[in-house]
């Protein structure tokens, strides 16, 4: 398999601290995928579903204690504490390998382990990072073969000398109690013991290409972010954008995002290159570019249908985990809630219960069939919309940034910031805010960065440094945008209709880099002019695009007071530009005419 000796001493010794019965090198063949597949079926880890519906697909239930990931149980473990910062759980290297070492010590004694080398990004590419993840999880070895690239390949491009990160997993007990996901930045290591969820288990994902990827591209001068990456085709050409949202502000809708009927004229096509994570670098053009260093689809399954996201549902036809969904026994299929169809006769729901649409709890409340943050597991290559730049190593030139999160009242649809320091300033201040209609006390914000809260692998202080250093390195950087899809009318009712007509503001996002598009200048950026959206076949009621598009002063000053409030946490690391940014907006508000 390899001659390469950190790396079999390093699996040696692991194997020693777990003491598996057996230790198993994964060549990504198709052969060993059935082999796994059946012996998965054998055990009870998946259940075979029906392969005239759903060829190639399993059913995964996960334990009722482990469904999502678990941020208060994820450290960075740096030397020292201020290095992980202020928003990250630290702890120190020394501690955090001692307590994993207490857990996983015997945890494999009757179980294989599986060595899975895998790369994140094109095999080869200059872009990519290798990584080799050590589990006693089918479960993860099958969702690892479609997340990543993986097998003898990777080992063939690692050589006999290669870095890569050291990725331990092990489910242990399961036992919540003894779980935790840590990361070692000065080590490039992952150990997550005790959880078999997926955002947890496979360390391929956040863990090493946000959280250890983040640390790198810093140490680098690359950018790992939490991005997807569309292509905006049209007479030939395509424009390439990266997006950055917090949860439920419709990333993945966006990535694979339907021309609407009024547009269709125009022969646009969206491609996808990416969902959720973007590695960029400076290209010799002078631009940033992007590569996804994913291969598949990690997504949440309700909500997921035909309207909101046709291409996702298409994508998980066949070759699919599912996990956590409600799963029909008559049919050997699955269901979930806001998804197609009607909710099956006879199931079983996310807990293995029997369930039936409209039972309830004592409390009269319906009981959820699938669990809210039910998965599906998919190739990209399945994608009707995937882009034929996804394998390409020199990934693809980025025209555009956008950012935003869920406001209500503050934020336009969209605004063109005024500078490269000013973009940054917007990406460190996105927040989303809940309303009374929603779930919160009304007006009340959570800042999540660059949407890179829970997954920068360190300081983020040092982190806006290093978006600022980006800039006035890359001597063609892309325009940055704020958009907000989710701006409510005084009765609580959004005002823009959202989904394929987001591909009215992609346009103007486009024509403004192309020095086209009319904007007019306010406090906080450029927002369209009126008619410079194409609003054909598009008919919302008057007065509509004047709310949705505008800038209201008064309440962008009161934002800046909590925007002060949150910088503060960062103290001294917090870059000048961004004080700098903050004072000038101050500035031109103030200047506005009362």
């Amino acid at each position: 398999m390899t001659d390469h000796a950190k790396l079999k001493a390093w699996v040696d010794d692991m194997a020693q601290l777990c003491q598996p019965d057996e230790v198993v090198w994964l060549d990504g063949s198709e052969q060993e995928r059935k082999k796994l597949e059946d012996e998965a079926v054998t055990t009870g880890e998946l259940l075979r579903l029906n392969e005239e519906k759903l060829p190639g697909c399993f059913y995964h239930r996960t334990d009722p204690k482990d469904v999502a990931r678990v941020e208060n149980l994820t450290f960075i473990c740096t030397s020292k504490e201020e290095d992980a910062g202020p928003t990250n759980n630290w702890m120190k290297p020394s501690e955090g390998y001692a307590k994993a070492s207490e857990i996983f010590k015997d945890s494999m004694k009757g179980r294989t382990m599986y060595v899975i080398p895998f790369s994140m990004g094109p095999v080869g590419s200059s872009f990519s990072k290798i990584g080799v993840q050590l589990t006693d999880s089918i479960y993860v070895c099958l969702s690892m073969r479609i997340m990543t690239r993986m097998g003898q390949t990777v080992l063939d491009a690692l050589g006999s000398d290669g870095e890569f990160t050291k990725c331990l997993h092990g489910k242990a007990d399961l036992n919540p109690e003894r779980r935790l996901i840590l990361h070692f930045p000065e080590d490039n290591a992952i150990w997550s013991v005790g959880s078999g969820y997926g955002g947890n288990a496979l360390l391929g994902k956040k863990c090493l290409s946000l959280r250890i990827a983040s640390w790198l591209a810093k140490q680098e001068g690359w950018l790992a972010e939490h991005m997807l990456i569309l292509g905006l085709e049209k007479d030939g050409k395509t424009r390439y954008i990266t997006a950055a949202f917090p949860s439920a502000c419709g990333k993945t809708n966006l990535a694979m995002l339907i021309p609407p009927e009024g547009l269709k004229h125009k022969g646009y096509k969206i491609t996808t290159v990416g969902d959720d994570i973007a590695w960029l670098r400076q290209g010799p053009d002078g631009r940033l570019w992007a590569v996804n260093p994913e291969n598949g689809f990690f997504g949440v399954a309700p909500g997921t249908n035909s309207k909101s996201n046709p291409n996702a549902l298409a994508t998980a036809q066949k070759n699919t985990i599912f996990t956590n969904v409600v799963f029909d026994t008559e049919h050997k299929t699955v269901w979930w809630e806001d998804g197609e169809g009607e909710a099956p006769k006879q199931a079983l729901d996310w807990l293995g219960r029997p369930w039936k649409e409209g039972i309830t709890y004592e409390d009269g409340k319906p009981v959820k069939g699938a669990h809210p943050n039910s998965r599906f597991t998919s190739p990209i290559s399945q994608c009707p919309a995937a882009s034929n730049k996804i394998d390409d190593p020199k990934g693809v030139p980025i025209d555009a940034m956008i950012f935003g999160g869920r406001r209500a009242r503050l934020a336009p649809l969209v605004y063109e910031t005024l500078s490269w320091d000013h973009g940054v300033y917007a990406a460190a201040t996105v927040a989303s805010e809940r309303t009374a209609a929603q779930y919160g006390k009304q007006g009340e914000v959570r800042r999540d960065p660059m949407a890179m809260l829970p997954f920068c692998g360190y300081n983020m202080g040092d982190y806006f440094a290093h978006w600022i250093k980006m800039g006035k390195k890359t001597p063609k950087p892309p325009k940055i945008f704020h958009v907000n899809w989710f701006r409510r009318d005084k009765d609580n009712k959004f005002l823009w209709p959202g989904f394929g007509e987001n591909l009215r503001v992609l346009e103007w996002v486009i024509e403004r880099c192309e020095g086209k598009g009319e904007a007019e200048e306010t406090p906080i950026g450029f927002v369209p002019k009126k008619g410079a959206l194409d609003m054909t076949g598009l008919d919302l009621p008057e007065g509509t695009m004047e709310q949705v598009l505008e800038v209201n002063p008064e309440e962008w000053k009161a934002e800046l007071e909590d925007h002060k409030k949150f910088f503060e946490k960062f103290g001294s690391k917090l870059p000048k530009e961004l004080r700098e940014q903050l004072t000038a907006l101050e500035e031109r508000l103030a200047a506005v005419p009362a």
